[in-house]
């Protein structure tokens, strides 16, 4: 072998080397998400309810949600779904969601937010299995309250099947997504893992979680804690 064949051999392994570590959108956006939930522990009593998250069945975060709009709004953003295991103990590995549609009502100009969404029932998590559906359509939703010691008995709370939050600026406030279309992200789901996994596979099956989205799991297993329903 010559020296120009070592070359190309030694090149080769190089770039080959570096596209294995490097990070995919998918990738970034699991880190944006865990950034996500570390601030919203951080929050003190402007953040989501402890109560509220650890009745949770699944959390969805979608980091950057994207709006703009002028009178009628529009809203656009990926991210990811997480459910907590059949036992109780821990969480799935993380399902990739798109949002998209609906209206933030009377504004003008735009904005980027992180939105989350605690689903708070089996029947909530049941529409996470399917192809798409509707908030305040299939499913029932409301604006989540803030404070971290609230007790947020309110009619709309314990009837809602997901409650929705939105940050800016390191603030955590309720927000209304009506009509927003949440559906899977099977492009992102195959970045993920290599493969086609459909969301019903992710959720309730017993999928290993990547290496990228460790950090958001042990996240939700630090700061949420299983409660009786």
């Amino acid at each position: 072998m010559n020296l120009k064949q070592i070359a190309s051999l030694l090149l080769a392994s190089t770039l080959g080397s570096g596209l294995s570590f490097a990070k995919t959108a998918a990738d970034e956006r699991l880190d944006a998400a865990a950034d996500l939930v570390s601030d919203m522990m951080k929050a003190s009593d402007k953040g989501v309810p402890q109560d509220l998250l650890n009745k949770a069945h699944c959390v969805i975060l979608i980091p950057g949600l994207k709006k703009a709009a002028f009178v009628v709004g529009a809203k656009y953003g990926r991210g990811f779904t997480m459910c907590r295991k059949p036992t109780g103990v821990g969480w799935t590995a993380p399902a990739a969601v798109r949002i998209e549609g609906g209206s933030f009502g009377l504004q003008v100009g735009g904005s980027e937010q992180d939105v989350m969404l605690l689903v708070m029932n089996d029947t909530g998590m049941k529409h996470l299995l399917s192809n798409k559906f509707t908030l305040g359509g299939e499913a029932t939703a409301a604006a989540g309250p803030v404070g971290r010691d609230l007790s947020a008995q309110t009619d709309a709370v314990m009837r809602a099947e997901m409650l929705s939050y939105s940050r800016s600026r390191g603030l955590f406030a309720g927000v209304s997504l009506q009509g927003a279309t949440l559906r899977p992200d099977d492009a992102a789901n195959r970045e993920l893992y290599a493969k086609d996994m459909s969301n019903r596979e992710i959720l309730t099956g017993s999928v290993t979680t990547p290496e990228t989205a460790v950090r958001v799991e042990d996240l939700l297993n630090k700061n949420s804690s299983r409660e009786t329903h």
